[in-house]
């Protein structure tokens, strides 16, 4: 092998080498040129500078002459301390500038001259680590860490003198820890921090910095909910502790122990705060004794905390007095922060409940006077007092206590000076608020004295300014509905007084209009419920809830007023929150609850009645099933309250309101052809009853007008009934739906009225429509027709039809009503007589034939005794006259009749003895004159 063959390799490598680290210069340089308003690093620079450094490891950096060595040395230094500039310029984003500069410092390694080259290399990474943590690069800063440690790791630890660097070993564990404690590797973490015992080097500063840190983690691990981490804090603020604890014992000067025995103080506080969240309440109280014996101060100069955590564990452990007096000694205690002893103050009345009110009160009041207290700091406190909401642990009388200590406390005049300016016009809102709404609650419970009071005292936090009328108006509106609600209406009068004088309006009108109500002065309520529509802001809906108050305190009247009134708003126009029909019957319904109101209930039918015709039913009632129970609820309330007046005897008005029922009963709705036709009939045969029950209660004929409106109303009837009767028919039912009653009286009623018209005609065919109708009865025959036989409306030959077929009906049934047959066959034989006269005796005689041979096999008794005796002695009667004028035949006719019927009867056995004898007389006498006349003849 050739010697320039051997020796090339090397010169190459130089070559490499110095023009890398020419281009490593070059960077440098433009880093160093680099102006403190640059705003960020040209992007290249770093890349760059990481490429060479690959260039110079792949170089072996262990064969690097001094020089070289040297070089990047200077390098290193040159490019950090320009990092450092930047830094003081402000200039960010340098962070990878500081990590080459480390890494140039690494590839160096040892050269002959520079102490401890490793430690200065691994400050670089410490010091880079530092900042990519910072910036929550925790892979990075860990990166740069462990070239920090491999790079101590080659120095011996009990040769290291110099205290800085026997600092970085610490600090860079400790580095190290808090990195891994971020990336949530806790074990780690805390290893490392661990293995940082050995660095203490017994200087107070190093134990100072490895407490702290315990410290850091132990107050994290706090926050957690968990069991776990609870005892894991609490070994890590125990070893904090310690740390302390020995520290103390090797320090010298006088402030490094003051630092220690703070930092000491702080650990403990923090070990019985955990005790606290563990509910360890003893352990609490001998870390506050231990705390207060290492202090030696006074109660009043001790650290703010420790009287908050011992009341808190005194109340843990049930110790109430232990806890009053640790809130007591708070208030002498000047450097206690007010919110520290707002914060105690809610935690004792938490723990304490109503039994601490008024040491709450007291100690409230004795900070007032002892220093500064802000109207924040009043609010909390007043707040927790008075109880979320107005509500309590304890309520009844312990709820009452609470709100007469709140009461007591806003009412103190250096309560009220403290909310007073404008400085406090946030924290007086705040006060207002609280107040306000615990009223607010009490209010909705029903709990209104309570609920005055807490008002009365939230308005001593509303401004006297113009600004605040309106608040205060809405106070004193407020205050008026609380002492309607406990029924004291003069002041609730007073309190309304004033709120109408600052803001006059409708509520205020209205509140008036209630408390009118509850002192029943009726007539003021009314001329107060018209005044409220004179309101500028006033709205029907007013009107109707001022008839629902009316309706609730049973005054009628008033609540009638209101809907009336309400009533003419509909013909304006103007959009209504409820249809009229509703308005309509809201007063009936009021109108029908009591008696004395019919003629008003007639009144407001005959107007919804209108209304109807006006706007037309679906308008008027409404569409679908709401428009049909609307409209039926008006018939069935004018039948139901006709019905009533009726069986009162006031048949005037019960003629008016059948009359309606009929003519809401006919609407029509939804597209049906028809309407109720059956209840029609039935309210207009109703509605003629009671017309002609007028004329015959007072005794006076109807008018011609309100016969012919009856009649009328008949042929209505009439017609309606011959659609009843086809539709039946088709349907296959019976031949009518109507009543046989309410035909009855229909029959009657029209039999009366078209007999005034004497229209004879329309009698004989309402007669024989009846009669022809499977609907009839022998019953109402015989009634229809005894009144057909008598009255001023005598008429004898639809009576005589009506008996007749009355008669013909009870004979065909299985078992007659011989009482009933009876009184037909007398009435019959009285129509004949009066109306023939004797000018046709046949007929006459012939019914008295037809009542013979209707006796012929009945038992005795069966036909009435007294209706046959009265058959037997006006039959022998009628012989009278032909006895005396010689007619024998007549009078053998008569006679004969007589005395069958006698025979037929029982109990006449001596009349028909005495006729026997009085018709052999007569025989007798009949033969005496035959012989002389024929002696005569002779």
């Amino acid at each position: 092998m050739k010697i320039a063959e051997i020796n090339s390799p090397d010169h190459r490598q130089h070559d490499t080498v110095s023009l890398v680290l020419q281009q490593i210069e070059s960077l440098v340089k433009q880093s160093e040129l680099l102006s403190p308003q640059t705003s960020s690093l040209p992007s290249t620079l770093s890349p760059q500078l990481r490429q060479c450094l690959a260039q110079l490891t792949q170089l072996a950096p262990s064969s690097f002459s001094k020089t070289v060595k040297l070089q990047l040395w200077k390098l290193s230094y040159r490019l950090w301390n320009s990092c450092v500039d930047l830094t003081n310029a402000g200039v960010k984003g340098h962070v990878e500038l500081r990590h080459a500069a480390a890494d140039i410092l690494a590839i160096a390694g040892d050269v002959a001259g520079i102490p401890s080259p490793a430690m200065k290399a691994a400050s670089f990474y410490y010091k880079t680590g530092l900042i990519w943590h910072e910036m929550r690069h925790f892979d990075l800063a860990n990166d740069c860490y462990e070239k920090a440690t491999d790079l101590v790791a080659k120095v011996e630890i009990n040769s290291i003198s110099d205290l800085g660097e026997r600092k970085l070993l610490l600090d860079l564990n400790i580095a190290r820890s808090r990195t891994a404690w971020e990336v949530s590797d806790r074990n780690v973490s805390i290893t490392l921090l661990n293995r940082s015992k050995k660095f203490l080097f017994e200087t107070a500063e190093n134990f100072r910095i490895l407490a702290e840190q315990y410290l850091v983690f132990g107050k994290a691990l706090l926050t957690k909910s968990g069991i776990s981490e609870a005892n894991e804090a609490l070994k890590l603020l125990n070893e904090g502790l310690e740390l302390c604890e020995r520290g103390l014992r090797v320090v010298k000067k006088t402030e490094e122990t003051l630092i220690l025995k703070s930092l000491r103080d702080k650990t403990l506080r923090f070990i019985a705060a955990l005790h606290l969240q563990r509910e360890e309440f003893e352990s609490v109280v001998k870390c506050v004794r231990v705390l207060r014996e290492y202090s030696g101060l006074k109660s009043g100069d001790q650290h703010p905390s420790l009287s908050v955590l011992a009341m808190k564990a005194w109340l843990g452990l049930g110790r109430f007095s232990e806890a009053e007096k640790e809130l007591r000694d708070m208030v002498v205690n000047k450097g206690i922060p007010e919110a520290v002893w707002v914060s105690a103050v809610e935690a004792y009345f938490k723990g304490v409940g109503v039994a601490g009110v008024e040491t709450v009160k007291s100690i409230f009041l004795g900070l007032l006077g002892r220093c500064q207290v802000s109207a924040s700091a009043a609010v909390r406190v007043i707040y927790k007092v008075i109880g979320e909401g107005g509500g309590g642990a304890s309520g009844g009388e312990g709820l009452r206590i609470r709100e007469i200590m709140a009461e007591e406390l806003v009412c103190d005049e250096r309560v009220v000076t403290l909310f007073a300016g404008e400085a406090a016009a946030k924290d007086r809102t705040a006060l207002h608020a609280v107040l306000w709404n615990c009223a607010a609650a009490h209010f909705r419970s029903k709990d209104y004295e309570i609920s005055a009071g807490l008002f009365e005292k939230a308005m001593l936090y509303v401004p006297s300014g113009i600004e605040s009328r309106i608040l205060r108006a809405k106070g004193y509106r407020v205050l008026c509905l609380c002492h309607l609600g406990l029924s004291q209406l003069d002041q609730a009068k007073e309190y309304i007084d004033e709120a109408e004088k600052l803001e006059p309006n409708i509520g205020c009108a209205f509140l008036k209009f209630k408390i009118y109500l509850q002192k029943n002065d009726q007539a003021a309520a009314i001329t107060q419920m018209k005044a409220m529509m004179g309101c500028t802001d006033f709205t029907t809906e007013f009107l109707s809830v001022a008839a629902h108050e009316a309706v609730a305190c049973r005054a009628l009247p008033v609540a009638v007023s209101s809907l009336h009134d309400l009533l003419n708003f509909y013909t304006s126009g103007k959009p209504m929150p409820i249809p009229e029909v509703v308005v309509l019957r809201t007063i009936l319904v009021i109108l029908i609850q009591e008696s004395g109101h019919e003629l008003d209930v007639l009144s407001y039918m005959k107007k919804a009645q209108a209304r109807m015709t006006e706007l037309g039913p679906e308008n008027f009632f409404g569409r679908g099933e709401v428009g049909r129970r609307e409209q039926n609820w008006f018939a069935t309330n004018a039948w139901n309250v006709g019905t009533r007046v009726g069986v009162e005897e006031n048949f005037e008005l019960c003629a008016e309101l059948f009359s309606l029922a009929a003519e809401f009963y006919d609407v029509k709705t939804d597209g049906e052809a028809v309407g109720n036709n059956t209840m029609v009939c039935k309210s207009m045969v109703l509605a003629v009853t009671a017309m002609v029950g007028t004329e015959k209660q007072k005794k006076v004929a109807i008018l011609d007008t309100q016969a012919r409106r009856a009649i009328e109303l008949l042929d209505r009837v009439g017609k309606l009934m011959e659609a009843l009767s086809t539709t039946d028919k088709i349907a296959g039912g019976q031949e009518s739906s109507l009543n046989p009653d309410f035909q009855l009286a229909y029959m009657l009623n029209a039999f009366e009225l078209y007999g005034r018209s004497k229209d004879s005609r329309s009698q004989h065919l309402l007669v024989k429509n009846y009669v022809n109708s499977k609907v009839c009865n022998p019953n109402h025959l015989l009634q229809i027709g005894l009144t057909f036989s008598q009255g001023s409306q005598f008429n004898a030959e639809v009576a005589t039809t009506t008996l007749n077929a009355c008669l013909s009906s009870l004979l065909s049934s299985p078992r007659p009503d011989y009482t009933s047959v009876a009184i037909v066959i007398r009435r019959l034989i009285i129509i004949a007589v009066v109306f023939k006269g004797d000018a046709d005796d046949e007929v006459v005689y012939n019914l008295y034939k037809q009542a013979q041979r209707i006796m012929v096999g009945l038992r005795d008794g069966e036909y009435p005794v007294t209706e046959g005796k009265w058959l037997a002695t006006t039959a022998w009667n009628r012989a009278a006259v032909p006895v005396r004028l010689r007619l024998v035949d007549g009078a053998r006719k008569w006679m004969s009749m007589g005395l069958e019927f006698a025979k037929k009867i029982p109990g006449m056995d001596t009349y028909k003895a005495c006729m026997e004898d009085f018709i052999a007389g007569f025989e007798k006498k009949v033969e005496e004159d035959d012989e002389k006349r024929s002696k005569l003849t002779s």
